[in-house]
């Protein structure tokens, strides 16, 4: 009885362990299966369409118009040049653009794409949208990109361009171009009145004697038609007394800080010259003004016939650093655009490649002074003949150009803050501003109380 027990218990494990080999095998059947499928759909090409993702395309995020706000015929060429480069570099992948986004429209479609999961490998990131990008994590950190990578120098940029896409020490960004703001200077009203080129150092005090020497009546009609200057306002008093009016993260207003009433004072100052006469650019394209405080990116947007002609006919121009407050120096903030990694992008080696094309490629970054009225982050790009030829060109004067003068503005810019409500909050500082130099009371107490009430806005704009 007992063998016969033992012998049933054995045909009882070998019956147990069928359903499991079976099992098994019918496992096995089916991956092959899927696998014979993967296969095919990746020979005829049906699984692009299936995983949505085309393995072998690498997607960039433009707008259609100029970055600057002035029209440009050229808005896709440096974009197309660069793809040619890189798809000669990496045979096989494309790369692939959605024209006709307008820049005015650009930052809510790629935030409808960034949440929609949808977003480009690549994609430009606009000056007041990179803090936004940051925060929302839509950007790939690219410090170890640059670390590791043997052809790609960081001092080959310039260094204020460079950190425009930092933030709390990473590298979250690459500058394609950039614009400072310099002084537009008429040196034919200058020579009239005996009055030399100032100098690159040059400051508050010598822009007031210049200003006050060259406001007056010219035809004896009693009537004043010449003016110092328009367009310098308190922002650029204060960047120039070394103010940074709100700190990177927009939690606190500095108003209050040592500088901020003398750059009011001498704002009030300029006023009182015009005599309650409001100046218009009119009267500057007239060449009744001396100077006027003018991005690069409109300098030179100003320049190409038929605009010169019309424009500047009359006079000769030419442009030198903003004058340095009694506590600051000959700088102003640098507007940049930005080119940045997708965080959730699969092509994150093509990527990097394409972005150091677009921003460091010497070929690529020399169209810029062809086909934008930028300027080049590369410094060797910036510096060349061959970009003062171009410029010649364009302004049809060498006399107004001097490359070492932009390329050191350039290198002494302040990085722009931006972060979300930041032009809200600026606006309510202008308000303060406009209340405080019309208004007769104490500058200080006034400056308190608006420094209290624009803190109090940014905390609640950060609560939100």
């Amino acid at each position: 009885m007992r063998e016969m027990s033992v012998e049933t218990k054995i045909k009882g494990g070998e019956d147990d362990r069928k359903p499991a080999k079976e099992k098994r095998n019918l496992l096995l059947c089916i991956s092959c299966a899927l696998l014979c499928l993967f296969i095919f759909l990746l020979w005829t090409g049906l699984e692009k369409e299936i995983i949505g993702k085309d393995r072998d395309v690498l997607t960039i995020g433009v707008f259609s118009d100029s970055y600057w706000n002035v029209q440009n015929g050229y808005s896709y060429r440096i974009v197309d040049d660069a793809i040619e480069v890189f798809e000669e570099e990496h045979p096989g992948v494309k790369v692939q653009y959605t024209s006709g986004v307008l820049k005015d429209d650009y930052s809510e479609w790629m935030a409808e794409e960034l949440m929609e999961e949808n977003a480009p490998d690549v994609f430009f990131v606009l000056g007041d949208d990179f803090s936004s990008f940051v925060d929302a994590g839509a950007l790939k950190e690219l410090t170890s990109f640059m670390e590791e990578d043997t052809d790609f120098h960081t001092d080959a940029f310039y260094s204020s361009a460079l950190a425009c896409g930092a933030e709390g020490g990473r590298q979250y960004a690459l500058p394609f171009e950039c614009a400072p703001k310099l002084m537009f200077v008429n040196k034919t009203i200058l020579d009239s009145e005996g009055i030399p080129m100032p100098d690159n150092d040059w400051t508050w005090d010598d822009f007031y004697a210049i200003c006050e020497k060259v406001t007056k009546d010219t035809d004896g009609d009693g009537m004043t038609d010449q003016f110092g200057e328009i367009g310098y306002t308190w922002v650029e008093a204060l960047e120039s007394n070394g103010i940074r009016l709100f700190d990177p993260k927009g939690t606190e207003c500095h108003l209050t800080e040592p500088g901020v009433e003398a750059a009011l004072n001498f704002i009030e100052k300029l006023n009182e010259l015009s005599d309650g006469y409001e100046v218009s650019e009119r009267d500057f394209d007239l060449g009744n003004v001396a100077f006027q405080p003018m991005s690069f990116s409109e300098f030179r947007a100003y320049q190409p016939y038929p605009l010169s002609v019309k424009k500047y006919s009359g006079f000769q121009w030419g442009c030198i650093p903003m004058p340095s407050g009694s506590q600051g120096d000959n700088i102003s903030t640098l507007d940049t655009l930005l080119v940045g990694m997708n965080k959730k992008t699969i092509h994150a080696d093509w990527a990097w490649d394409f972005m150091k094309i677009l921003t460091s490629e010497p070929r690529i970054q020399a169209e810029i002074f062809d086909y934008s009225e930028g300027v080049s982050v590369l410094r060797s790009v910036t510096e060349s003949e061959q970009t003062l030829q171009s410029l010649i060109e364009d302004s049809g004067s060498e006399e107004s150009l001097n490359l070492s003068i932009l390329s050191k503005v350039v290198e002494k810019s302040l990085v722009s803050i931006r972060f979300p409500g930041y032009q809200r909050a600026r606006e309510r500082v202008s308000e303060a501003v406009s209340e405080i130099i019309e208004g007769d009371g104490n500058i200080n107490m006034e400056l308190i109380i608006w420094n209290r009430e624009i803190n109090r806005f940014l905390e609640e704009q950060n609560d939100r």
